[in-house]
């Protein structure tokens, strides 16, 4: 009897869930800002004041090699279904308030993964994953609660979407502003960058402590159109160009809602058990104020600009916090981060693209992920043209077996390539330089080609492009690009519904 209570005692002690009592599951914030630029966070050299920002990611990890999509759908369906958007079928372009379609309902997405294993979820702000019936909505895809808009934009105070509708000849504005599936009508007049944070603030506050919380907050801070309160311009007044000073007003309304968002989770004892995610959805519009500075292109444009987000990790949880990280991420990466972190399975799923970078941030090892494909887009139109469209002259790959006149980019270690038209291809200047823009200061670039190789590495900024002299390691990406094309599922892009129509008194929201 003796031996056996000792092989008994020694059992449960080498137990991970007996001996001793299991870690309890970390908290996860992930805070998702919109069209923000590379260069307007404090600690990019911004004139633009972020101190939240700049102190959460000082104490935390900076992602310096993070990248993201282009524009608003894409990027936001990586995030919360690990998967690229040639996977999916919502390669080109976004969600439309009237199309019939939504990330596909046969993929699982992070919260659902969340719910799996016990956490609260909650949704506050921007969804843009489509709407038009009502499976497609957040609450339907696993939050257990949802506060926000369901489209692109709208205006900041009174929550309302113009959009034209094709078919009827007409544009239409009506409310878009949703508490779980319900319309919420009482808010007009308040500042949606307050409203939102107002909301998690809330969550937060009422959050049983016992259970952990997935809260995910997409402000609708920094999109257009330019509207913030008074009081936040006071600080900018020595900036001239007046859609950058209403630019730099709202990146500080963003930048107090993170702040109070952290300090209310540090108020309710949340924060030490609790991994804060800030991204950005994609770079910054520059016909919106935004600076993508030294960095080339803009929103929608496959240049670094474009598609290099700002992006960090704050959390008493780090292991070697306090430094920047220059490892290869995707915003594909955070859902298997995520849900590996907080020992969810990935039952379910469809295969993923996106790898657990959670050592890489947290440990400083290398990262797992070697490679990137940045899209395939073969529908690409330009959403903000340079006011004169380059042409583009042949190229000796124009028979390789990827065709190159499609809008593509893969990166892969140092390298990144890029084939077909991607996008405004200017050098915007450092803000203050110019008056506009659109200005002297956006420098002219030399002609494009179909097949543009550059060494990203050391040279971010894209000025030398290098594909006469490497044509081994071009020829290699376009195998890599040609092998990711035929995993690709066709476009999925519907023409509008005229059914999507809210009438003169309703809201936007599930027609079909």
């Amino acid at each position: 009897m003796w031996a056996l209570w000792v092989l008994t005692v020694a059992l449960v002690l080498r137990s991970p869930t007996l001996g001793a009592a299991a870690a309890p599951r970390p908290n996860v914030v992930l805070i998702l800002a919109d069209d923000f630029g590379w260069y307007d966070v404090g600690y990019h050299g911004s004139e633009i004041r972020t101190p939240n920002l700049d102190r959460l990611s000082a104490a935390g990890v900076r992602l310096e090699n993070y990248y993201v999509q282009p524009v608003c759908s894409p990027s936001r369906n990586q995030l919360m279904t690990g998967r690229y958007q040639i996977h999916t079928g919502m390669q080109h372009q976004i969600i439309w308030p009237c199309q019939p379609y939504c990330v596909p309902l046969d993929e699982k997405l992070l919260p659902q993964m969340m719910g799996e294993v016990g956490y609260a979820t909650h949704m506050v702000g921007k969804w843009h994953l489509g709407m038009y019936r009502k499976d497609c909505l957040p609450t339907r895809r696993g939050f257990h609660s949802y506060f926000g808009y369901l489209t692109g934009g709208e205006d900041y105070n009174t929550h309302m979407l113009c959009c034209p509708i094709a078919g009827l000849n007409l544009t239409r504005c009506a409310l878009d502003l949703r508490d779980g599936e319900e319309v919420a009508t009482a808010y007009n007049g308040v500042y949606s960058t307050q409203l939102f944070s107002d909301k998690a603030i809330s969550i937060i506050r009422t959050h049983n402590p016992q259970q952990p919380l997935f809260l995910y907050v997409a402000l609708q801070a920094v999109h257009s159109p330019l509207q913030v309160p008074k009081r936040y311009l006071t600080p900018y007044s020595f900036i001239k160009d007046p859609h950058r000073r209403l630019y730099a007003g709202m990146v500080s309304a963003m930048d107090e809602a993170v702040g109070n968002i952290t300090l209310a989770l540090k108020q309710s004892n949340l924060w030490n058990n609790t991994v804060l995610v800030f991204s950005t959805d994609n770079g910054g519009q520059t016909l919106s104020g935004g600076s993508n500075w030294p960095l080339r292109g803009r929103k929608a444009s496959l240049w670094e600009g474009g598609v290099r987000g700002v992006g960090f990790v704050s959390s008493p949880l780090l292991k070697k916090p306090g430094r920047v990280s220059k490892e290869l991420i995707h915003i594909s990466d955070w859902l298997p981060t995520i849900v590996g972190l907080t020992g969810g399975k990935y039952n379910g799923t469809k295969p993923l693209d996106g790898f657990d970078v959670w050592d890489t941030i947290s440990k400083g090892l290398a990262s797992p992920r070697l490679e990137l494909l940045h899209n395939i887009d073969p529908l690409f139109v330009d959403m903000g043209p340079c006011p004169s469209a380059p042409s583009l002259s042949t190229s000796p790959w124009s028979r390789s077996g990827f065709n190159v006149s499609i809008h593509a980019a893969i990166r892969s270690s140092n390298w990144k390539l890029l084939t077909g038209y991607p996008g405004c291809n200017r050098w915007f200047p450092r803000p203050g330089l110019n008056s506009s823009s659109e200005g002297p200061g956006a420098v002219e670039a030399e002609p494009l080609k179909p097949v543009m190789l550059f060494d990203v590495e050391k040279d971010p900024e894209e000025r030398k492009e290098v594909s006469a002299q490497f044509p081994a390691v071009v020829d290699y990406l376009l195998s890599r690009l040609q092998q990711h094309q035929k995993s690709a599922l066709p476009v999925h892009y519907p023409d509008d519904d005229p059914r999507c129509d809210p009438g003169p008194t309703g809201a936007w929201g599930p027609w079909a």
